[in-house]
């Protein structure tokens, strides 16, 4: 009979300089790469009206700012020009002027539909009654028998559900790993199950591919989705 072989000295160190370099990579690479995004998106943001602030500022005082543009400066100019714009639009005066606006952009063909569009896109992202991916839910997406994460948009009114005759709902169900890509999916209501998942957290599991599950909620969504398994599969038969 043999004994096993044990690793020797040589073999147990290089496993913990391996296990080191991974461990290492692990930290590393999320902050650097958090780092950089954040620092590419100050630069773009920062470049929008740096170049003009620079120009005004040059004009205005002379010599103070002759030779290039203060890092930042073009930022905090946006920050201030969309606080300044959103004081104006509270206004009297100003809610008149984006009525104004509002309409003679409407009236411009084919401008109209984009600018229609970007606006419905924007109200539902930032107005103050938006309802937009509040929910998560659970669809038989792409057929019956299989599940995907989706985010609830609204109640669906009108032609659509006159023509189906039921109650609709809209879901926007995104691709993995690039959420902000998707489909506009119509689902009769009965057929959607709500999670109590938050949307970070389902965007995290989307963009992950199925591997950031929070560990504080990932029992809760397996005990979640195995309690409803033989009732989501009787919906969609």
């Amino acid at each position: 009979m043999t004994n096993p072989i044990s690793p020797g000295p040589q073999q147990s160190r290089a496993a913990k300089i391996k296990g080191y370099f991974f461990a290492g990579l692990l930290v590393l690479v999320p902050i650097t790469l958090t780092v950089y995004i954040i620092y590419e998106l100050f630069l773009a943001i920062d470049g929008i009206l740096r170049q003009v602030v620079f120009v005004v500022l040059r004009e205005s005082f002379g010599g103070i700012f002759t030779t290039q543009p203060i890092p930042g400066m073009g930022f905090v100019a946006l920050l201030l020009l969309i606080l300044g714009t959103g004081m104006a639009a509270r206004s009297y005066f100003g809610k008149k002027i984006v009525e104004v606006g509002d309409r003679s952009l409407n009236r411009i063909p084919f401008i109209s539909r984009i600018y229609g569009t970007v606006r419905q896109i924007s109200q539902a992202l930032f107005g103050e009654q938006r309802e937009f991916f509040k929910k998560t839910v659970l669809v038989p997406f792409p057929s019956p028998g299989m599940w995907r994460l989706g985010f609830y948009v609204q109640d669906v009114r009108g032609e659509v559900q006159e023509t189906l005759q039921q109650d609709i709902v809209s879901v926007f169900v995104p691709h993995t790993p690039n959420p902000t890509g998707g489909f506009l999916v119509f689902f009769p209501k009965d057929k959607v199950v709500e999670l109590e998942m938050p949307v970070e957290d389902a965007l995290h599991l989307i963009i992950s591919g199925g591997t950031a599950v929070p560990r504080r909620r990932a029992a809760q969504h397996m005990m979640l989705t195995r309690d409803h398994l033989e009732s989501l599969q009787k919906k969609t038969e």
